[in-house]
């Protein structure tokens, strides 16, 4: 097993781990065959029962990680209802992984009417005609729903639908995991108390 990468300077980006993400994101983003921008979401239901599931990153920056979905399918619900979360990016090419917990908000009205426009048509009008998380009888059901928002918006602009719209996950913990020879990996740790406060780094043990 080789031994882990060296950072370059505009990685390391000390006391800033939400540069140190994006420089780690964009050198994923030229080695990753696929979706560079996956991860994996946690959340809790009611009950307090772990879900996990694969969601597409859409936004980053200074105030957190962005993504959009259905708010009455499953993580939308859990999300509503008990808003934190942890991710979890996986560059098997690079050998890195960077995982996430904070509190979850909902973006702006703005926001999300923005990324909706920048959709493909055809996912606009899946987004009307998918009932997420809910049963369905069978693919002809989902074919059906489809067809019948297709032919609600023919032409012209398809809205956002109100049930539709992203979550903001506002980090207050971001772990970087390098890998390293013989298991001997490099964990650095980001933590803070609350959004608007300072950072403080650590290592960790492997």
């Amino acid at each position: 097993m080789s031994a882990p990468r060296p950072e370059t300077p505009e990685m390391v980006a000390e006391g800033d781990p939400m540069a140190r993400f994006a420089a780690w994101l964009a050198e994923a983003e030229r080695s990753e065959p696929n979706d560079p921008n996956a991860m994996a979401l946690a959340t809790v239901d009611a009950d307090g029962m772990p879900d996990l599931r694969m969601v597409l990153l859409k936004d980053h920056g200074p105030d957190g990680f962005v993504f959009f979905t259905n708010f009455e399918s499953a993580k939308g619900v859990e999300l509503l209802g008990q808003p934190r979360a942890a991710l979890l990016f996986h560059w098997k090419s690079l050998r890195r992984q960077v995982r996430v917990r904070g509190p979850v908000s909902v973006v702006s009205e703005a926001e999300a009417d923005a990324y909706f426009a920048s959709r493909p048509r055809d996912s606009r009008v899946g987004a009307w005609a998918s009932r997420q998380s809910r049963p369905l009888k069978g693919r002809a059901e989902l074919v059906k729903e489809v067809g019948r928002y297709a032919l609600k918006y023919p032409i012209g602009e398809v809205p956002r639908p109100p049930y539709w719209s992203g979550f903001r996950i506002t980090p207050v913990q971001i772990e970087f995991w390098r890998d390293g020879a013989f298991r001997l990996h490099d964990r650095l740790v980001y933590r803070r108390a609350a959004a608007g406060e300072a950072w403080t780094s650590g290592k960790l043990f492997p």
